[in-house]
């Protein structure tokens, strides 16, 4: 008899050799869980230490707080995922806002709001597609380009246009800004209004993780994101990518300018001001990475909640205002080191 049929074969555990995966490497994976995480701490810190933060009308504060920012943020992932960065978006939505508000109370103040949604994220569309030209023809870092058209489209709104407050906006606005998905009056008096403006940053969202993950367009984002010399072996044609990732940022900034005006009822020239570093933070917050070839819309959406979070409900727990930042930005380099095991696993 052959020895060999007389050996016994047994079948290894599945498990053995096969490399552990830390927490820290799972995180890394799945930086929308690290977020998440903090969220929920955030939630039950200040949840634990005023009841009220549990309150209906609280979420619905949040998730009205949430929708500009969360429309810009889409934006900014976007080009961050195509290894680019803008930083024009709020000079583009307020160029944007303000120039449709004043075309409609002046000349056209019985336009559907259809059309002046339209109309903003056309006028967007095209501010962002020339951030791409400029990008492609310069050469330049889009950085130092943004920060150039920044100061060009601000320019332009205060020189051009106007720096006259509009307290009172075009009807269909206004209506938009009041019309609710749902309203709840609690026993205790208390007013909650699920706005109908988060409508547009749901559907922002559903459009943008259609284009990330079931286009072409989407493969090619994150290429070039990951690899331009590799990306463009495969055939990817950066300037196409240019053209379509700034300009669709500057779709969702058309579309946020005229969403705030419509909930504020208010256009200001100056609004904005001063939230590119809120976005970038809650990108890179969501597991977005400033080199390029990552993001999702799900991190975006989470790392825009714990931002909105921190700017607006640490007052509820007794931390002062001026924190806000620190916190910020301590979120900020403890996500980078979880974040960066990701290239080290």
């Amino acid at each position: 008899m052959n020895s060999s049929t007389m050996t016994r074969n047994y079948a290894a555990p599945a498990d053995v050799g096969a490399p552990k995966v830390t927490l820290r490497q799972r995180l890394a994976r799945h930086p929308q869980l690290f977020t998440l995480a903090l969220i929920i701490v955030l939630c039950l810190v200040v949840g634990a230490i005023n009841p009220q933060f549990f309150q209906l009308a609280m979420a619905f504060d949040i998730v009205r707080a949430c929708t500009v920012l969360g429309l810009f943020a889409l934006g900014v992932m976007i080009v961050l995922a195509a290894g680019g960065i803008d930083v024009s978006f709020a000079a583009i939505a307020a160029l944007t806002m303000y120039g449709i508000t004043k075309l409609v109370m002046t000349k056209f103040p019985e336009t559907h709001m259809a059309i002046i949604l339209v109309a903003g994220a056309a006028g967007g569309t095209l501010l962002g597609v020339l951030n791409g030209l400029l990008v492609d023809w310069l050469k330049a870092p889009s950085l130092i380009v943004t920060i150039g058209t920044q100061y060009l489209f601000r320019g332009i709104l205060l020189t051009f246009i106007g720096t006259v407050f509009f307290m009172n906006v075009p009807q269909p606005m206004d209506a938009f800004g009041k019309l609710a998905i749902w309203r709840h009056d609690t026993a205790t008096g208390v007013h909650a209004v699920l706005p109908a403006t988060v409508l547009v940053l749901v559907a922002a969202a559903a459009l943008t993780w259609w284009l990330l993950n079931r286009t072409l367009m989407g493969r090619a984002v994150y290429a070039i994101g990951g690899s331009l010399s590799i990306a463009e072996r495969l055939g990817y044609k950066l300037r196409t990518v240019h053209l379509f990732v700034f300009g669709y940022a500057g779709f969702l900034a058309g579309l946020a300018g005229i969403v705030h005006v419509s909930s504020t009822r208010l256009a200001n020239p100056f609004d904005l001001v001063g939230m590119e570093l809120d976005v970038i933070a809650a990108v890179i917050l969501g597991g977005a990475r400033i080199t390029g070839g990552s993001g999702t819309v799900s991190g975006t959406l989470l790392g825009v909640l714990l931002v909105t979070l921190i700017n607006n409900v640490l007052i509820l727990a007794g931390v002062p205002s001026t924190w806000q930042k620190v916190i910020v930005g301590t979120f900020i380099v403890v996500a980078g080191a979880v974040f960066a095991s990701k290239r080290a696993s």
